[in-house]
């Protein structure tokens, strides 16, 4: 009697672990983790859901479809993303520009985006030339190429946010003389406070053109390489036009 109890429960519990391995199929893709600021519109924001939204966010979320993996998506600081690849996250997605500095502790995919600062200014401002910018108080997001430019500029005043929103606030609040910031996030503000401000493209300052790309981890040219190939193959199928006209070109 007792060896046929036995057997009965051995049974059971093969056919539980079936059926916990079956369930178990149905999930058994790698899991990205993907670090993003969602305060840079319209590159990363946060949607009517509740969740992070943008163009970043649907381009690695396909790029994600293409290297067979599932993307989970993390909002954190920006000046806290690089330090955090490698272990809090995988990887880092936030209109990140590649530069020699950030090099040094992470590489970075094939560009995917062409941008350039701007200079956004209170309505009537008379500041139009990069030497108008000096002894200027001038806010930037806190480790943006924007706090970089700002901080070699003669006399002037930076104040660092950990989003480019507050540093707006702050200029319409007469706090801020301007407020440096990529193109694309300056035209939301612009448009969002248009009867507040300006906005100057950086042209006028003699701005260089930078390249955002996705921060990988040191050395990880596997991972690299997949990335790689999947923006590649999204340019070709036209996705990577599609979420540009949908986020960017609207």
């Amino acid at each position: 009697m007792k060896n046929k109890i036995i057997s009965v429960v051995l049974v059971a519990m093969m056919m539980i672990a079936s059926l916990a391995g079956c369930g178990n199929s149905s999930s058994s893709k790698e899991t990205l983790v993907v670090g993003t600021n969602a305060a840079f519109p319209p590159f990363e924001y946060i949607g009517d859901d509740g969740n992070p939204d943008g163009f970043d966010v649907a381009l690695i979320k396909a790029i994600g479809e293409k290297i067979g993996m599932d993307v989970q998506i993390q909002d954190m600081e920006f000046d806290s993303l690089v330090s955090s690849i490698g272990g809090k996250i995988d990887v880092a997605i936030a209109g990140m520009t590649v530069t020699e500095e950030r090099q040094k502790t992470v590489d970075f995919s094939d560009p995917y985006y062409e941008a350039v600062q701007a200079v956004i200014v209170p309505k009537g401002s008379s500041i139009a030339t990069a030497e108008d910018l000096k002894n200027c108080k001038i806010g930037v997001q806190l480790g943006t190429t924007g706090e970089f430019i700002a901080d070699e500029i003669e006399g002037a005043e930076v104040s660092a946010y950990n989003k480019a929103i507050d540093a707006v606030n702050d200029l319409n609040n007469g706090r801020l003389d301007l407020v440096i910031v990529d193109k694309n996030p300056a035209a939301v503000f612009g448009t969002q406070y248009a009867d507040q401000v300006d906005v100057i493209d950086g042209s006028a300052f003699d701005f260089e053109a930078e390249f955002y790309a996705i921060a990988l981890p040191k050395g990880n040219t596997e991972l690299a390489e997949k990335i790689n190939n999947a923006i590649a193959e999204l340019k070709k199928d036209g996705t990577y036009d599609s979420l540009i006209a949908k986020y960017i070109e609207e």
